[in-house]
């Protein structure tokens, strides 16, 4: 198996739990438009320190990728397989937050 079809799947879980997540809630073009200049910043954030250090572990040895388990796609050292981590945690853990939090008014969500 590659890291990208890990990615992939991993990804997907994400989207499906977010959409789930927002499609039980009545004000979800409210929260969206609310969320995205924070999701927006998260997003370059988590990119930049991805790239970041994810190079310096790399070139340190800390762990490695075999070239036949990734894409050969890469921003230094690092597959950009890595990067779908970052963005399903971005995509997951609103959804997380919808899903099991509570409503100002103290009801369920």
């Amino acid at each position: 198996m590659t890291y990208l079809l890990i990615s992939v799947v991993f990804l997907a879980v994400a989207a499906v739990v977010l959409a789930v997540a927002l499609a039980r809630r009545p004000d979800r073009a409210a929260l969206l438009r609310r969320w995205w200049p924070a999701a927006l910043i998260t997003g370059v954030a988590l990119a930049v320190l991805t790239a970041v250090f994810d190079n310096l572990m790399i070139g340190a040895g800390l762990m490695w990728y075999t070239d036949a388990n990734t894409s050969g796609v890469r921003l230094g050292l690092v597959p950009i397989e890595d990067f779908a981590y970052p963005l399903a945690g971005l995509l997951l853990l609103p959804a997380l937050w919808l899903l099991l939090g509570r409503r100002r008014d103290g009801g369920a969500s």
